[in-house]
């Protein structure tokens, strides 16, 4: 059966992702089985959302003017029906929008909380963050706007609504739907088999019960590292920096299940650190952010220090001290203390220990998801890191062709984009103002975004509310006081913010390397245009 009718656009997304759009949800659902089934070249990952499917692609494989062929020809399915029993979610109802939402939907609080109860809810997809699972239902009541200020702080377990959605927060994270009650079940928990407390397909139903409930249980445990004897091989964190995180190449493929790639932000640093100790390319690393860090060493071995410049340097147990050079293999011994002094170029490091890190992973990688929370946490002082063997995997090896230099503070940065997917929901204007003007990297830049502030914001051509949809490392999101947000390796999956183009992935690293208070400029690499 052709599914012509179904699709409605096709859109670029970034050089590695492209946007199917359909006519709604049940048309996503059912070709997004046939296209898990289809099996096409060069397909890495596939991303469901209200009204759209993303796409992620090889394009050393495929093409995207091909794979938008391949993807018309491809059938719809009939739905499936779900695996698992219907699951029930627990909600004390004294939400903070309870009043207002039955307000906007013209009923009272408690038929709101009937209705919300009474309907028949159904898992449709993963998004946002792990565990966050949109639930649709059966009920026509509910088509609630979101916030029209989003809050910036929302507790694990709140049970909310945007749209005709209804989903839960996993963790405590920022967020615009609006608050009806919460629930003590824990959404994500890596101890349990699946890890999300309801899957995708799965029927859902809310349970109101009274406020008497513990709901202290509802968020995700953190992941601890391993206890380490005071004899053992490791490295000890005396001080964490600004920031200090594992991280190797990150989780690709799980985005179905909502956990982000994540990894490092500068990936061509991380695997030029561990080529010089003779590690694997995705060796988890030290990734530090602005530097100020101090490491003490409990074993002898081999690191190596790439990325951002500044002072570094070795200090032995006797005092004497030597330079921890750039790219190039330093034997260390127990006692020394490795000091890592502000950064001058570049914003992030990475330090590669020979043999790598003996840390448990979490699904399948030693990456810290910043926005997750999936991942070890954060390093923290008196944090202690087991080290891995002492045999190198390779050959220690010098960098292949040289990197340039970082930009420095004064710089402004040049960064190729694509346009897409919603670049026609801003005005001509605005396009041309996306790459005529300098962007300035504002101090509230991390890694799940780099907030860039211009003297002309981006103006909207259409001010209508967005479906979430699928979001791909460096996206260019705009909100709706037109400062774009360029996306870096721990953004949400979802969102629903236009994106007027994407930094093509030869970039990112060099995104990742942006500090607060340089400056970006934007070129087009590829028009915008429907595939």
């Amino acid at each position: 059966m052709s599914t012509a009718h179904r699709i409605t656009r096709i859109l670029p997304v970034s050089d590695r992702a492209l946007l199917v759009e359909y006519e709604g949800l049940d048309a996503v659902l059912a070709h997004f089985a046939a296209l898990g089934d289809a099996g096409l070249a060069g397909v890495e990952e596939l991303i469901p959302a209200a009204a759209t499917i993303m796409v992620r692609y090889d394009p050393t494989l495929v093409g995207p003017r091909a794979l938008a062929e391949r993807i018309r020809a491809v059938g719809a399915a009939e739905h499936a029906a779900s695996e698992h029993d219907t699951v029930t979610v627990d909600v004390v109802y004294t939400g903070e929008d309870l009043d207002e939402v039955a307000a906007v939907l013209d009923v009272s609080r408690e038929e709101l909380i009937r209705r919300h109860t009474g309907a028949t809810w159904r898992g449709a997809f993963a998004g946002f963050a792990p565990g966050f699972v949109y639930c649709v239902g059966d009920d026509p009541l509910f088509s609630v706007p979101r916030r029209a200020s989003p809050r910036t702080r929302i507790p694990a377990g709140a049970v909310a609504v945007a749209g005709n959605f209804s989903a839960v927060y996993p963790r405590t994270s920022p967020g615009g739907w609006q608050l009806l009650g919460r629930t003590p079940e824990r959404m994500w928990d890596l101890d349990r088999t699946p890890p999300a407390f309801i899957q995708p397909g799965q029927e859902v139903r809310y349970r109101a019960v009274r406020d008497e409930v513990d709901l202290s249980g509802a968020a995700p445990r953190e992941t601890e590292l391993p206890t380490v004897a005071p004899d053992a091989r490791a490295l000890e964190v005396v001080r964490p920096g600004a920031q200090l995180l594992l991280q190797d190449l990150g989780r690709p493929g799980m985005l179905g299940i909502g956990v982000a790639a994540s990894g490092a932000a500068d990936r061509r640093a991380l695997r030029a650190a561990n080529r010089v100790v003779g590690n694997e390319p995705g060796t988890a690393a030290l990734e530090l952010a602005g530097g100020g860090a101090e490491l003490r060493v409990r074993a002898a071995g081999v690191v190596a220090w790439t990325g951002a410049s500044g002072r570094r340097r070795v200090v032995g147990a006797d005092g004497a001290e030597f330079p921890l050079e750039r790219g190039v293999p330093t034997a260390v011994e127990p006692g020394d203390t490795i000091h890592l002094g502000g950064f001058s170029r570049g914003l992030r490091g990475y330090l590669a220990v020979r043999g790598g890190f003996a840390v448990p992973d979490v699904l399948g990688s030693l990456t810290t998801d910043t926005l997750s929370g999936v991942g070890p946490q954060p390093l923290r002082a008196g944090d202690v890191l087991p080290l891995g063997g002492t045999e190198a995997a390779h050959a220690v090896a010098p960098n292949d062709a040289p990197r340039p230099e970082l930009p420095g503070p004064d710089d402004v940065v040049d960064l190729d984009i694509v346009l897409g997917p919603r670049t026609d929901w801003f005005t001509p204007a605005a396009v041309e103002t996306l790459t005529s003007q300098e962007w300035l990297v504002t101090p509230q830049s991390d890694r799940v975004g780099l907030r860039l502030e211009g003297e002309v914001p981006l103006e909207r051509a259409v001010t209508d509310e967005l479906p979430s949809e699928g979001a791909a490392t460096g996206a260019i999101q705009v909100p709706a006081n037109g400062q774009p947000v360029l996306f870096l390796p721990d953004h949400p999956l979802t969102g629903g913010y236009p994106v007027i183009g994407a930094v093509r992935d030869a970039d990112l690293d060099l995104a990742g390397q942006l500090a607060p208070g340089m400056r970006v400029r934007f070129r087009v690499v590829h028009r915008f245009a429907e595939l």
